[in-house]
């Protein structure tokens, strides 16, 4: 699958599930953008065929709900929806 990597500060491998047309998904990748960090993205309803199959297959490992966005960090840790006090500590913190 085809990640778009969006170049900015290290602070680990922030990886974030998104749909082209949700307005949470635009917040978090502004949220992103604005605390100038690396992270790469995908949007999963652009995806087609094996490409689509592996990202959900990989975002329901994560989400099993599958809601967007969902933010995951390091393998390590997912932040579900819109979460900005989380996602500003999960940067401050890493």
């Amino acid at each position: 699958m085809k990640w778009t990597k969006i170049d900015g500060t290290s602070v680990g491998d922030i990886k974030l599930f998104a749909l082209s047309t949700c307005g949470w998904c635009k917040k978090t990748k502004a949220l992103l953008d604005e605390l100038g960090v690396e992270y790469s993205f995908v949007f999963v309803d652009l995806l087609e065929g094996d490409e689509r199959e592996e990202a959900v297959k990989e975002l329901t490992e994560w989400n099993p709900r599958r809601s967007f966005p969902t933010l995951v960090f390091n393998g390590e840790k997912a932040i579900i929806g819109f979460d900005e006090a989380g996602i500003r500590k999960l940067v401050q913190d890493a």
